[in-house]
């Protein structure tokens, strides 16, 4: 199933792609899509609504595929080239920070430029939606806690992140910082999440292309490293790494400015485009 929300910004409604590829009004029949609501029992209770009965819509907007995260996870340097590009070794364990869960945003949103930001960068990403309680899970049993994936734009200011000391979420968490979905794709529909094509265009040129076969861990491997040391909960999403292409790695670096269109996309979890504006 392919979930959405579609409607004004705090207004959105929950939503469902039918076979036809329509948006179908779920309003009524299931709670805006957080936390317990798009947990896995709560997915099984949607595949037994009659989506054929529900109303057909046109959404003028599509909203972030959740309407809010218990917690916005993030894992760093998780490709090999990334980490090639930036100079830094590879991790010999997940690189784990987060994101202010008030970065959530959606897909074809405006991205704000912070205030004083000079070095705003882009960041194509797998994501990852928790569907049940994970404590000390084993990578075998690891992807059995997902509820579904979705795109993810993990935008990040670069000298907020590296030169303003303490933790990268100062460089990560700025209002739009964190495009999300159009969908949240459930697990059933992604038999192999280390198979999926990633891409990102700047104005139209590609800057990222790569595979989440590039990963240095898979998804298997860091939903059961994070539950060692947390207890993730329903509703969380982990954005899993970006590849090689980023603004900061590029020589002479390139980074955002007012204007610039961004148009990203995960195989099968649906594409994004935004457009950068400045902060007020």
């Amino acid at each position: 199933m392919k979930l959405l929300r579609f409607g004004p910004k705090g207004q959105e409604k929950p939503g469902i792609i039918d076979a036809d590829g329509n948006v179908r009004d779920l309003s009524g029949k299931v709670d805006d899509f957080a936390g317990e609501a798009v947990s896995l029992a709560a997915i099984d209770a949607i595949r037994a609504i009659d989506i054929d009965s529900l109303p057909v819509v046109t959404p003028d907007r599509i909203g972030a595929c959740l309407a809010d995260v218990p917690n916005f996870y993030c894992i760093g340097l998780n490709y090999a080239k990334h980490a090639a590009e930036a100079g830094l070794a590879l991790p010999v364990e997940p690189i784990l920070f987060n994101k202010a869960t008030s970065a959530l945003s959606g897909p074809n949103d405006p991205v704000i430029i912070p205030r004083g930001s000079e070095k705003s960068d882009w960041e194509v990403e797998l994501g990852v939606v928790i569907g049940k309680a994970a404590s000390y899970v084993s990578e075998e049993d690891a992807l059995d806690y997902v509820a579904g994936y979705c795109t993810i734009n993990d935008m990040s200011e670069r000298s907020y992140q590296m030169d303003r000391g303490g933790q990268w979420i100062k460089g990560k968490s700025a209002p739009s910082f964190g495009p999300t979905g159009p969908y949240l794709v459930t697990a059933d529909e992604v038999p192999d999440p280390q198979a999926l094509r990633l891409s990102l265009k700047l104005n139209g040129e590609t800057v990222q292309d790569s595979s989440t076969s590039d990963m240095v861990f898979t998804v298997r491997q860091i939903i059961s490293n994070m539950s060692q040391f947390m207890e993730l909960r329903p509703g969380d999403i982990i954005a899993t790494g970006t590849p090689e292409g980023v603004g900061m790695g590029m020589k002479p670096p390139r980074y955002l400015r007012p204007g610039d269109v961004m148009e990203l996309e995960v195989e099968g979890l649906g594409a994004q485009r935004q457009e950068t504006v400045a902060a007020e």
